[in-house]
């Protein structure tokens, strides 16, 4: 790959990011502060990043893939999301919001795969050369945290009381407009699909890879994959409105930690994989789920403040040890025949189905540890998905079995 198109994947990745990073932390703080959103009305407010991952597959299977440059797609989908953006900005209410963030994440959330198939069609050895265009992606987001706390200081106590976080969209729609023009520079990704050829829906959403739940030990791992997005919900949904209440200073820089977590874990993760196998290392990323939510629930922000931060550096090791190994393990089961089919069907297992229950209970919860002054009872609600993660690890370690390789592939 040339360097100007190394600088401007580079740039595309950090921007793509950097975008979701400006107003997604901050979202739960958000509308309980500005719009006064109720636990139920949050998570549906958030159980929209699910309906754009379910949706995402049609857009990229029937439009993107047949008809048009993948760059082409990206930047009208983040020229359209500009405006989106900015009408989630204006909004006073849920309900003049939802509407709005709706139809961003169903926009959004196919941009994934985009910049993903714009990368790898410059790359003549992508498995040495994405992580080096894909870590600028961490680092975007990263920097929208930093800009929140440590430039403009709009999650001060002082700034969040003001009404300031309604300005991270601002911000959002700022970085969507640059990524929307700057889209139509990017390298040429033509359709890869020809016009003619008949698309199968069980196709775009993974379903042909059903097949593979014949096999008990990956019918577990995708049960495990369902639960165990519950708990992660209660991160996303409740982690930063958390942190504020809890009275820690600069709260989304300080959730910066969790991606530079990420990163460095995700170095470690084939040697840990290849040393210890997919069950301990699943295993250990779902037992970090609990003990981060442990932390939270008994750690403060004064003499107890280690608690927080290290239950936010755990992110590292909750998502690349359970997601990551579990897309590593899912490629190694499917075989060639089902590999693109079954990354679909986790995919959609997850941060669809999963992600959608997740939220939906973390909204009820936090609407039921409600407390008369309007606070919240953060232990109990920090405790229950730490049992859930707690559950979902004893029942993995007890029915699922790795004797076999975990890299041998299943014969359907």
């Amino acid at each position: 790959m040339n360097l100007n198109n190394r600088i401007k994947l580079s740039g595309m990745m950090f921007l793509e990011f950097f975008i979701w990073g400006s107003w997604f932390v901050t979202l739960g703080t958000f509308l309980g502060n500005n719009l006064k959103a109720t636990g139920g009305e949050t998570a549906a407010v958030f159980s929209t990043q699910s309906w754009g991952a379910i949706i995402a597959p049609f857009i990229i299977g029937l439009i993107a893939d047949r008809f048009f440059n993948a760059e082409k797609i990206l930047g009208v989908l983040h020229l359209i999301g500009a405006v989106l953006m900015y009408q989630m900005y204006t909004a006073t209410d849920v309900s003049l919001f939802y509407p709005y963030v709706l139809s961003y994440m169903i926009l959004f959330m196919p941009t994934l795969a985009l910049v993903n198939s714009v990368s790898f069609n410059q790359m003549k050895d992508p498995e040495k050369e994405f992580s080096n265009i894909r870590v600028w992606g961490t680092i975007g987001w990263i920097v929208a945290g930093l800009l929140i706390s440590f430039v403009f200081h709009w999650d001060t106590s002082e700034g969040t009381a003001s009404g300031l976080l309604k300005n991270t969209f601002l911000m959002a729609g700022i970085g969507s407009l640059i990524l929307g023009l700057f889209s139509f520079t990017l390298p040429k990704t033509p359709p890869k699909v020809p016009t003619g050829e008949k698309v199968k829906i069980t196709e775009l959403l993974g379903l042909d890879a059903l097949k593979l739940l014949k096999d008990k030990n990956f019918a577990i791992f995708f049960i495990a994959s369902i639960l165990i997005c519950i708990p992660l919900a209660f991160y996303y949904q409740n982690a930063h409105p958390f942190l504020t209440s809890a009275g820690m200073d600069n709260p989304t820089g300080k959730m910066a930690i969790g991606q530079v977590s990420e990163a460095l874990f995700l170095l470690l993760l084939p040697l840990f994989f290849s040393r210890f196998g997919f069950k301990k290392t699943i295993l250990v990323g779902m037992l970090a789920w609990a003990v981060r939510y442990a932390l939270f629930a008994y750690g403060n922000a004064s003499d107890l403040s280690f608690m927080l931060i290290i239950g936010i550096a755990l992110h590292g090791v909750c998502y690349d040890f359970f997601f990551v190994s579990g897309q590593i393990y899912t490629n190694s089961k499917a075989g060639d025949k089902y590999k693109s089919s079954a990354q679909g069907l986790i995919t959609l297992a997850t941060y669809g189905v999963g992600m959608l229950i997740g939220f939906e209970v973390a909204g009820m919860i936090t609407d039921t540890y409600k407390l008369a002054d309007g606070s919240f009872d953060w232990q109990t609600i920090w405790i229950i998905p730490a049992a859930i993660a707690a559950v979902v690890f004893l029942l993995f370690t007890v029915f699922f079995n790795d004797k076999d390789s975990a890299v041998k592939e299943v014969t359907i």
